[in-house]
């Protein structure tokens, strides 16, 4: 008797087992979809390098920012005139300005400081197990982190595309860009032939470009940036501590001024300020660099402020060549100083590169400047950054671009099937460029609408990625390494 009591303790009427588990599927959802507004949270201790955080959330908004600033202008010749020098043929706008500039077209350095951060990131714990001499330690450390790299990069990606290119069969939504397949198998066989040849990162006969976003042609120079780094940390881990310096020194002067590998110097670059900062905090730098300590104020400050200037390089996309750096004011004598080595159109990564790595040396040590990106919302965009990179593109094609044309920025070209959005509601364009009345009022909508999809897409996405890969490592590994 008491064993059948128990049993039917044991046993779970059918219908409370289904609200269980609808329960559990509401309560997850909610949690997935809750704006970050709503929760209240105390504040996480900030870490050592906290700084980056905010750093790289500050240089994903001046991204969204920059691509919000183009596509509300397509068309309008004022739009090219943004990336220009002030002064430019004869024209003076406050957006064109040395160092306002990069509030409005602040995208190409933010860029740079992504790649800087990432060469500095992935090396922060390779090399202090290098100066600790733990060289097992280290051998299981980059085993890991370059099993992991692909699906921490690659899986968010692969997903929020996917969703985008559902999202125009399953609820109807039309895009400017790219052009959509006529049936949604049609589509999955595009995305998957676009994906496959995105996600192969040595290839070399066409461009970086995913057409479902081509805002993420970064996350291949990522990976191979990363390969690059943690190549080079194995390959210089035995080396002493100058010979260690010296072979950074030499991999980025290789890839800056030898071949044309620029975006790559960043990486390397990221990797010797990782090492310089560490042999700091120690008190154990190369001996010239304590000789310059009585200058150090006056040396960061005009770091910062050079990396502020050459940061605003002015460039076009897609129509530049070095003839625009000459005629521009400001930057006739700068223009000589282009390697060689560096193509014609892509001049822009050489100064950037300078730019980021005076921006991300001087940052640390001008208090000031490392509180500012210590806040509590930079600290906010540093934990969105990846999804905010992800899905800024994506919601600017669908809900940004109608909103647009609903406050009055018409264009003429691919818009026949939004043009009943044209002109709902009109909205003054006064003001100067870059800030008109009518470009900034629909980010009162845009901007919070993007953030909390970043925040949806961080949860639903990067975050189980980046759980994934760990995970899958932890299964794979031989039993006598864990």
């Amino acid at each position: 008797m008491s064993f059948a009591r128990e049993k039917l303790e044991m046993t779970e009427p059918p219908g409370r087992s289904i609200s269980r588990h609808a329960y559990h599927a509401a309560r997850w959802t909610l949690d997935i979809l809750r704006p970050s507004f709503f929760t209240k949270s105390p504040r996480k201790e900030l870490h050592a390098t906290a700084w980056l955080d905010g750093l790289r959330g500050f240089a994903a908004f001046l991204v969204y920012w920059q691509h919000h600033q183009g596509w509300a202008r397509v068309g309008i010749t004022a739009s090219d005139a943004m990336e220009t020098a002030f002064g430019y043929n004869d024209q003076y706008y406050f957006a064109q300005l040395p160092g306002i500039r990069l509030l409005f077209t602040g995208g190409h350095i933010a860029v740079s400081c992504f790649f800087i951060i990432s060469g500095h990131v992935l090396s922060t714990k390779p090399l202090a197990l290098i100066h600790a001499g733990e060289f097992m330690k280290l051998e299981d450390n980059l085993a890991g982190a370059m099993f992991r790299r692909w699906p921490r990069l690659f899986l968010p990606a692969l997903f929020t595309t996917l969703l985008y290119a559902t999202s125009w069969h399953v609820f109807g939504f039309w895009t400017a860009f790219p052009e959509h397949q006529k049936t949604y198998v049609e589509e999955l066989i595009e995305w998957y032939k676009q994906f496959k040849g995105f996600s192969w990162v040595y290839r070399t006969d066409e461009k970086l470009w995913l057409r479902y976003n081509f805002h993420l042609w970064s996350i291949a120079v990522e990976m191979r940036g990363s390969v690059i780094i943690f190549t080079a940390l194995l390959a210089f881990s035995r080396c002493r501590r100058n010979t260690r310096l010296l072979c950074e020194v030499v991999l980025t002067f290789y890839f800056l001024f030898i071949v044309d590998g620029m975006l790559y110097a960043m990486f390397c670059g990221g990797m010797l300020l990782c090492d310089l900062d560490n042999l700091a905090r120690k008190d154990d730098l190369p001996s010239f660099f304590y000789n310059l300590k009585p200058y150090k104020k006056s040396i960061f400050w005009t770091l910062f402020c050079s990396g502020i200037y050459l940061g605003g390089v002015p460039s076009i996309d897609f129509h530049t060549s070095i003839s625009l750096l000459e005629e521009s004011p400001g930057w006739k004598w700068l223009a000589k100083l282009k390697p060689t080595s560096v193509s014609e159109s892509d001049y822009k990564w050489f100064y950037l590169f300078w730019g980021a790595i005076f921006l991300l040396s001087s940052i640390p040590r001008i208090p000031i400047l490392k509180s500012f990106f210590e806040t509590r919302f930079n600290q906010y965009l540093g934990r969105l950054s990846f999804s905010l990179y992800l899905i800024h593109g994506p919601v600017l094609w669908t809900l940004g671009d109608r909103l647009y044309l609903a406050a009055g920025w018409a264009r003429e070209v691919n818009v026949d099937p939004v043009r009943d959005w044209i002109g709902i509601f009109p909205l003054s364009k006064a003001g100067p460029l870059g800030l008109e009345f009518g470009f900034w009022v629909p980010h009162l909508i845009i901007l919070p609408f993007t953030l909390w999809v970043a925040e949806v897409s961080t949860r639903l996405f990067d975050r189980p990625s980046n759980k994934f890969a760990r995970w899958t490592y932890s299964k794979f590994l031989a039993q006598h390494y864990k």
